[in-house]
């Protein structure tokens, strides 16, 4: 015995219910896919560029790294920052950066890929050196995912090696932070997980990257 619908209403509604078109859920969109292309850059003599006196009264807000597999951007932190950011301007203007390699990946306990030396071995430098600057709490994850900061070998030996920090990360509050990726984290993130040359976690990473050109934004 089937069930007999009296009530027109109720017709209308189920048949509106029955009928109506169902929109599928959007689809999550995907980051695109990193593509390298091969880079002829090597380890190379350091150009020698003379550091400014003191720090810009107009600091930069932004700067651009060209690089064989896209474009990374990086927002400053101004004023916190003076030295540093007057000293990576001044050797970026002068081409030090260009056509270098970024030599180290380090992918365990600490997550970040070093870059900034013309030379690639990790002892090369400008031949000069500024104070650290913008120094972070001696907390958990003190330098995020995203973080910009400074290389060193001891209290104020900033040169030209930087490093870009692809996932959270503790550190001693040693190192100056002087920026943040804004655009083209996955790019580093995508360097991290092809790994390190040769296997480990720590060494050369196995694609190589390098920074064609970095401009000051």
């Amino acid at each position: 015995m089937g069930i007999e619908l009296k009530n027109p209403l109720l017709i209308t509604t189920l048949l509106l219910l029955i009928l109506a078109p169902t929109n599928p859920a959007p689809a999550a969109q995907k980051a695109p896919a990193v593509k390298c292309v091969a880079t002829k850059a090597v380890g190379h003599t350091v150009k020698k560029v003379k550091p400014a006196a003191k720090p810009f009264t107009k600091l930069p807000k932004s700067f651009i790294l060209t690089t064989n597999c896209g474009t990374i951007v990086i927002a400053t932190v101004g004023n916190k920052a003076p030295w540093t950011l007057t000293a990576i301007s001044t050797l970026a203007r002068a081409g030090y950066f260009d056509g270098s390699l970024c030599h180290r990946l380090t992918t365990a306990r600490i997550y970040v890929l070093q870059c900034g030396d013309p030379t690639a071995t990790g002892r090369g430098g400008p031949g000069f050196s500024y104070p650290d600057e913008n120094l972070p709490s001696p907390v958990a994850n003190n330098y995020p995912a995203g973080t910009v900061a400074m290389a060193n070998s001891g209290p104020g030996t900033n040169g030209s090696q930087f490093f870009l920090v692809f996932a959270d990360t503790t550190l001693g509050p040693d190192y100056t932070i002087w920026g943040k990726i804004t655009k083209g984290l996955e790019i580093v993130q995508a360097i991290a997980k092809d790994g390190v040359k040769g296997g480990g976690a720590d060494g050369p990473p196995k694609t190589a990257i390098a920074l064609t050109k970095l401009r000051v934004g």
